[in-house]
């Protein structure tokens, strides 16, 4: 997603106070220790390990409610793989169904909002701290988490409201207070409000501002230094310009911008790999071997296990419910296909992209283990750094890419931006559905938050409020804990779809379009 590195963060985001005047940081600094004092309880309790170990609970939610989901639907992720494929090239696609997008626009929407700074730095601090096995549990993890996937954007389709004006709003608000009226259940609607307003702080702290604070923090290391309020300013005319056209807008960038950075980074990595072809094998054995003895680094099996879950489920989201406000706008008439559609995201963004980060990373060598003092990173300038602060891992990914090729660091930059900006465009989309549902429908209502959005963005690049972003990351995975409660009690509704989908598909009821 967006970082998901929480507190780690706080120092990384503070980049941008070296080049702000002292007022500016005065300003900052009062902001600040006024919202850590206020919300560092909320912070600490969503975060907090388990006692006796390092294992936030909040991971632990996620990755049973991912196993749950994937015994419950017979390992769905991998019996409905090729049809998914299927449905994203738009075989089954009939132009005429409700709503607003396409599979493929609804699955880029979703993956720009979760392909981001962690893929990048997130993995160089799952591996340096949790050595080259957490690689294996990171890819386990990702695998069950499309199951969750799968769960949330079924519900979201079936459970949108759809508008004359041709529009739709869905997503966890709507299948919370729908989903629960229709089983009977009470508490729905409370669900659905707590949802809405951890979203819209999500989106305003870690899908905004820590977005533009680490963009401008790239593009001074390439430039130089200049005031952060210009890459605000300049950030926040491209995302206005962007989302004041609605999710068809977004929808028709993203489906540009994310296959073109996905491809650029990901054929980066591949070329890494590639040069040094003769180490694939060993880093594949390190990676195996480390996910069960862990080499002696981080509590061995434990530490890689802990640290691989925790980077999946920070960089896929799944059981979080943002995605499931992307897809829920697609064209279909089937909630199920969506379900389908939905399942590759984890897999793109963590197998597939966060893995090429952790190949490279291990192969180049930046990463070495030393028995009796722990395990260190070698810098761009073949220092060791001991991998303790989180804020290290761009610094290992850009050694890691640029060993190879020097100018690889700048590509590396341009996929940040990329990844920064276009996690802005579909978490906007995100906060304003969860806005529209708390303060109704229509075009004023959807202005004043898109404002609302582009200041922050301003604010965000000029400013460092790391308790801001921190509370707001805690936000996001506030979402998950009443997300998943929703999951669970609505889940036989998705097994009836599915069951249901399934055996028109087989009878040959269901039709290919194209």
């Amino acid at each position: 997603m967006y970082r998901k590195i929480t507190h780690a963060a706080t120092a990384a985001a503070g980049l941008a106070l070296t080049s702000a005047p002292a007022m500016a940081q005065s300003v900052d600094e009062k902001v600040n220790e006024m919202f850590a004092k206020s919300t560092g309880w909320f912070v600490n309790f969503i975060f907090s390990p388990f006692p006796g170990t390092s294992f936030p609970w909040i991971v632990m939610w996620l990755v049973v409610a991912a196993t749950v989901f994937t015994f419950y639907f017979m390992f769905i992720q991998f019996r409905a793989f090729p049809h998914s494929i299927s449905l994203v090239k738009g075989d089954y696609s009939d132009p005429n169904d409700a709503g607003e997008v396409s599979h493929f626009q609804a699955l880029a929407t979703a993956l720009s909002g979760t392909v981001g700074l962690g893929n990048i730095a997130g993995v160089a601090v799952a591996v340096g701290i949790g050595g080259p096995g957490a690689t294996f549990w990171m890819i386990l993890a990702g695998l069950m988490g499309m199951a969750s996937k799968f769960t949330e954007c079924t519900l979201g389709v079936k459970y949108r409201n759809e508008y004359e004006d041709g529009t739709v709003s869905g997503g966890p608000m709507y299948y919370l207070t729908k989903g629960f009226a229709e089983r009977g259940m009470p508490g729905g609607k409370i669900l659905a409000v707590m949802f809405s307003v951890f979203c819209i702080l999500g989106a305003l702290g870690g899908g905004n501002m820590f977005q533009a604070n680490q963009a401008h923090a790239q593009i001074t290391n390439v430039v130089g230094d200049y005031p952060g309020w210009i890459t605000g300013i300049v950030f926040a005319g491209v995302v206005f310009a962007v989302i004041v056209g609605g999710l068809q807008s977004i929808a028709k960038v993203t489906e540009k911008i994310v296959p073109f950075m996905g491809v650029l980074y990901v054929a980066t990595a591949l070329i890494i790999i590639l040069i040094n072809f003769d180490k694939i094998g060993w880093a594949f054995g390190q990676i195996f071997e480390g996910a069960f003895t862990g080499l002696g680094v981080a509590g061995g099996m434990v530490g890689a296990l802990i640290q691989g879950f925790k980077r999946a489920a920070f960089s896929n989201e799944a059981g979080v419910g943002s995605a499931a406000i992307a897809h829920s706008a697609v064209r279909t008439k089937e909630p199920i296909t969506e379900g389908f559609v939905s399942l590759l995201e984890p897999f793109i963004d963590t197998v597939v992209i966060c893995t090429m980060t952790a190949l490279v990373i291990i192969i180049t060598g930046q990463l070495v283990a030393d028995p009796n003092t722990g395990l260190y990173l070698l810098d761009e300038g073949g220092k060791t750094i001991q991998t303790i602060d989180g804020n290290k891992g761009v610094a290992l990914t850009s050694a890691a890419f640029s060993s190879s090729f020097g100018f690889f660091k700048y590509i590396l930059a341009i996929a940040v931006i990329l990844f920064a900006f276009s996690t802005m465009i579909s978490w906007s989309y995100y906060g304003l559905k969860a806005w529209t549902f708390l303060f109704g429908e229509g075009k004023t209502t959807e202005l004043v938050f898109k404002v609302i959005f582009c200041i922050f963005v301003v604010i965000g690049a000029a400013a460092s409020l790391g308790p801001v972003i921190d509370f707001s990351d805690a936000a996001i995975f506030a979402m998950a804990v009443v997300n998943i409660v929703g999951l669970y009690i609505l889940m036989p509704i998705v097994k009836r779809e599915l069951d249901s989908y399934l055996s028109r598909l087989k009878s040959g009821e269901i039709k290919k379009y194209n």
